[in-house]
């Protein structure tokens, strides 16, 4: 029986054209190889699952590389760039600072660093989670980070700039990662799925990329989940928002025409139902704020680019926002968000939601009624 390698590691970037929603890094780097403008030591800083340990090892092998393309990619063919693939490259060191955080650690790293490499240009030191290191241990790094032979370059990698010494930051190259736009998330899982046989819906594809925040590495775990649930079959929306006990975007929809509509037994009874299906008060709230907020960047042709749905979906959000005003929109936005501010004080949160409802239900009995008072008050002048 074949053993199972998750996506994350199946379809781990190889070379920097791979590496998903970092262009402003890969092209930097790119042309720092090129126009041979290396620095001595790089911070790469950002969420978690961005790419920052896979740039950090793409960069190591590519300068490394004996046949670079081109492109300035890595050949993949040569003694370096297989050794590398192999893991027995004796010119790239990857450290665990999270667990290799003392001073001695740090010192051995360093005792390495004075042998220059028997074969190759450079010798690359990775230092994984460089934020967990001990205050000794940094001062003990800082000399060899500031003034290393030609020959070594470092690469630190963290999730938590703040904590690192600004001597150790004013000494490295900073690069920011940004956390990965849903589209190119979804594009990514789609060409996976496709790689993998995997019938799959592209609104589970978005939910998936929604539900990762931003973390690519996130967005293959749950993938791979969502797969192993199907038997490997279909990735559909319904499994998706089951498995994950997501709240379909549909009880929204029902939620505000309900409201629209001032139908105030309505909305409790869609309320109550969302309850019994096990969902919370406070995530309904969250969901139906987010909800607002993407009614709002409907209305308007110039916003519609700020919403990340499907097609589908957004013929929905344009529907429905034509439906409401922006006075009810803005106003409803402003109770639900209140509610949410409050929820987690308040001693009947059920109650604390559903009197949120009622009065988002009375906005546009309320909002006519100041419109005809505004007419009235013209006519008389």
């Amino acid at each position: 029986m074949e053993n199972f390698v998750v996506s994350a590691r199946k379809y781990r970037p190889a070379d920097f054209k791979s590496v998903v929603g970092q262009q402003h890094i890969t092209t930097t780097l790119q042309n720092a190889i090129k126009n041979n403008h290396l620095a001595q030591a790089f911070l790469f800083c950002g969420p978690r699952g961005v790419g920052k340990t896979t740039c950090a090892r793409i960069l190591a092998k590519t300068i490394n590389c004996e046949n670079v393309t081109s492109d300035f990619e890595a050949c993949g063919t040569c003694d370096s760039c297989v050794s590398f693939q192999n893991s027995s490259s004796f010119n790239i060191y990857e450290l665990d600072a999270a667990s290799n955080n003392s001073v001695d650690d740090i010192r051995n790293l360093v005792d390495q660093v004075r042998y220059a490499p028997q074969k190759g240009q450079y010798k690359v030191y990775i230092i994984d989670e460089v934020h967990m290191l001990s205050a000794a241990a940094f001062n003990a790094f800082l000399k060899t980070l500031e003034e290393p032979p030609k020959y070594a370059i470092f690469i630190l990698a963290t999730t938590e700039k703040h904590k690192i010494l600004p001597t150790i930051l004013s000494r490295c190259q900073i690069f920011d990662f940004n956390r990965i736009q849903i589209k190119h998330i979804s594009e990514h899982l789609k060409y996976i799925a496709e790689k993998e046989n995997v019938d799959h819906e592209e609104e589970a594809l978005r939910l998936i990329a929604t539900k990762a925040d931003g973390a690519l590495r996130d967005a293959l775990s749950i993938f791979d989940l969502i797969v192993t649930y199907s038997a490997g079959k279909k990735v559909t929306y319904q499994e998706t928002i089951s498995n994950l006990h997501i709240l379909d975007y549909d009880y929204y929809f029902k939620v505000v025409d309900a409201l629209l509509a001032g139908d105030i037994a309505q909305t409790l009874l869609i309320f109550d139902e969302i309850l019994k299906k096990g969902f919370d008060g406070h995530n309904f709230i969250v969901g139906l704020c987010e909800h607002f907020r993407d009614l709002l960047v409907s209305k308007d042709q110039v916003t519609l680019d700020l919403l990340e749905a499907s097609e589908a979906a957004k013929e929905k959000y344009i529907s429905q926002s034509q439906a409401a005003s922006q006075s009810f929109l803005l106003s409803a936005l402003n109770i639900a968000n209140q509610c949410d501010i409050h929820y987690k004080t308040s001693k009947n949160q059920r109650l604390h939601v559903e009197l949120a409802l009622m009065k988002i239900a009375k906005l546009p009995q309320a909002l006519s009624l100041a419109a005809l008072a505004v007419e009235d008050s013209k006519k008389k002048v």
